[in-house]
């Protein structure tokens, strides 16, 4: 008679949180919880009393997203959605076309070349709807200057939209600059901060936008919910109608299991995020340094000692080498990293951001990205440069 054993688990170490984070036991615990009541599954639109309740817990949920953005946002500012590509959708195409209605003169849009693919591929959208766009360029260091901007605006424009961190490089945008130059000429100004909400602080007050969007997966929060705050009064036209949720602007039932989860992250993360940067940034740091000594090895914003950057996200570019070729054999030897945007990993061609840099497009598809949060291990990272410095030699 003979037996089998069952082959042992392949143990691998996921090196590409800024895609996708695991879910944080928070959220996990706040699910749980909500499977447990009497609520799970009530509709919180519903006016009997199990909806009532309902309404409360989702009340709380949006009190407390408020409370992540800064002490002066009120929760009525909070929309809930789908994600953060509904998010960024809501903002581009909503804040456009509210403020088209109050001033028939403002029919350009500005954004930057390194945006999301969320916000890119719906430039053709507005050209249907009527409206101009201006794509700016970044600095060699994939910063979008604030006289750049100065320089493309004028009373024309309607909305400005520029990420406050690439996920691609993690390079931090000076946001606040930005939305003096934008509020200046009179139009309105969104922040795509999907990848920094939580990793670095985030107060819309200080930052001066009239609106920004955020995504639970990108911290430990289940993937498909998200929220866009959208300051009070601004312009806002919305895209689709049937139900009158989210104050008539998102309309579809919530999703409460998890949107009590997404909130249930921000409360445990929102007094941390000065400590957390602070560790995971000299995590960073040292692998930056450590990688950056191979001569076929350089940072993608050139010295990333002198650049703002997300704590987690270590972008690099490897010579004579293609991105799907190394992480091919960092998969084997068991380290998950990205090549650039993970939503645009079935594409050959280089990363958008990088070309827009100014970076040659065959040293850009040697591009890699590293992404960790606060959860790393540091002796994984240690480990995985030691592991991809010997498949570069």
């Amino acid at each position: 008679m003979t037996s089998t054993t069952a082959p042992a688990q392949r143990a691998y170490v996921n090196l590409d949180y800024a895609a996708s984070t695991p879910m944080r036991p928070e959220a996990l615990r706040a699910q749980e919880a909500y499977d447990a009541s009497d609520i799970a599954g009530a509709n919180p639109n519903s006016l009997h009393s199990l909806g009532r309740k309902a309404n409360v817990e989702l009340e709380r949920a949006r009190r407390d997203v408020a409370r992540s953005l800064g002490r002066s946002v009120r929760a009525n500012e909070i929309v809930f959605t789908g994600g953060g590509t509904e998010a960024n959708l809501l903002a581009l195409l909503g804040i456009a076309q509210g403020v088209r209605r109050r001033d028939r003169t403002r029919t350009r849009i500005i954004v930057s070349a390194i945006e999301h693919d969320s916000m890119l591929d719906n430039l053709p959208r507005l050209h249907e709807l009527g409206f101009e766009t201006t794509v700016l360029k970044p600095s060699r260091t994939g910063i979008v200057e604030p006289h750049v901007l100065a320089d493309a605006i004028d009373t024309d424009v309607a909305l400005v939209s520029i990420m406050i961190a690439n996920n691609e490089t993690g390079v931090v945008q000076p946001i606040d600059e930005l939305a003096r130059v934008a509020h200046g000429a009179g139009a309105l100004m969104h922040t795509d901060a999907i990848q920094g909400y939580l990793h670095i602080p985030v107060d819309v007050e200080r930052l001066g936008v009239d609106a920004l969007s955020l995504a639970g997966h990108k911290v430990g929060a289940p993937v498909g919910v998200g929220a866009l705050y959208l300051r009070a009064r601004t312009p806002f036209s919305p895209l689709g109608f049937g139900g009158g949720q989210e104050s008539g602007r998102r309309p579809g039932t919530q999703d409460l299991r998890a949107i009590v989860a997404l909130a249930a992250v921000a409360r445990e993360l929102s007094g941390k995020v000065a400590a957390h940067r602070e560790r995971i940034r000299s995590l960073a740091d040292r692998l930056y340094e450590r990688l950056c000594s191979h001569p076929h090895i350089q940072a993608t914003m050139g010295d990333w000692s002198s650049v703002d950057r997300l704590p987690g996200i270590v972008s690099i570019m490897v010579s004579g080498h293609e991105s799907e070729e190394l992480i091919l054999k960092l998969d084997a030897a068991g380290f998950e990293v990205s090549a650039a945007s993970a939503c645009s990993s079935g594409s050959l061609d280089a990363s958008h951001v990088l070309l827009a840099m100014g970076i040659p497009r065959d040293l850009a598809l040697g591009s890699l990205r590293i992404s960790f949060d606060d959860r790393v291990d540091p002796a994984d990272l240690d480990t995985f440069a030691r592991v991809l410095l010997d498949i570069v030699e």
